[in-house]
């Protein structure tokens, strides 16, 4: 029987759903995705593989997945399709049909993640979906210092949840900054916001989350800036610190 591949491009809000690999039992973007395809076909005969997993209330503003299937489809009926009957926390941005030689994880080349967060005063609870809330007084300054840490290789050991005996720590970040956030905007967002940007070819569970929370612990007074440069060392006798809340989290965009 002869396949066909679709490389599908989709942005999600999160907020309501366990991530984005199908599980039982649970709302996730998958399982989500994987129902409308079904429904728009008339069958079960197809498969999606994802370009990596997102955490549970995690959005994306760019994700990217491929669809296996046993029929051709017209990609411009089909992304209207998909756009009719996916939920409106859930929209296709792309349908374009590749050949059997395309992996979606493999041809990955680079991801970027940005997370959004807000200190001081609480923020009105619209916001929650959003951005996270840190009841501390945060020295964003001192966090924008330490955030250039993580850029070039480093040993991420430090920054990885549940390792497995196989996991290489040794990661290369490529980008990892402080930004006053303007990107998003709303009436109810709180006055001051930011949101940490990280670009990287590929990263480790809860890595980012990680990250954040160690920024935060920095900017908190916690841990001292020099505290944080000996986290990146292979010796370091630094423990697992706090993981910051996955609402926060967005996968802005995956190069190809």
């Amino acid at each position: 029987m002869k396949k066909y591949f679709y490389f599908i491009k989709i942005q999600f809000f999160g907020f309501r759903f366990s991530g984005w690999q199908k599980q039982s039992n649970v709302k996730t973007i998958q399982g989500m995705v994987d129902k409308t395809v079904s429904f728009i076909v008339g069958h079960n005969e197809h498969r999606t593989l994802g370009a990596g997993r997102t955490d549970a209330k995690v959005s994306a503003n760019e994700y990217a997945l491929e669809l296996f299937i046993k029929e051709q489809l017209d990609p411009i009926s089909f992304l209207k399709k998909l756009n009719t009957f996916l939920p409106p926390d859930i929209r296709a941005l792309e349908v374009t049909e590749v050949d059997e030689k395309f992996n979606i994880i493999q041809n990955s080349k680079e991801k970027e993640y940005l997370y959004f967060f807000t200190h001081k005063k609480k923020p009105h609870p619209f916001t929650a979906p959003f951005m996270v809330y840190f009841d501390h007084i945060l020295d964003i300054e001192l966090m924008k210092k330490g955030a250039s840490l993580f850029i070039g290789i480093h040993n991420f050991k430090n920054y990885c949840y549940k390792p497995s005996e196989k996991t290489i720590f040794e990661r290369e970040v490529l980008d990892c900054l402080i930004i006053e956030n303007d990107l998003y905007t709303a009436n109810f967002f709180p006055k001051e916001s930011w949101f940490l940007h990280v670009k990287g070819k590929g990263f480790m569970r809860h890595q980012i989350r990680l990250m954040m929370g160690a920024l935060v612990q920095l900017g908190a007074g916690e841990i001292s800036y020099e505290d944080l440069e000996n986290s990146l060392q292979e010796t370091s006798p630094l423990k697992l610190g706090p993981i910051a809340p996955s609402s926060g989290l967005m996968l802005n965009k995956i190069t190809f």
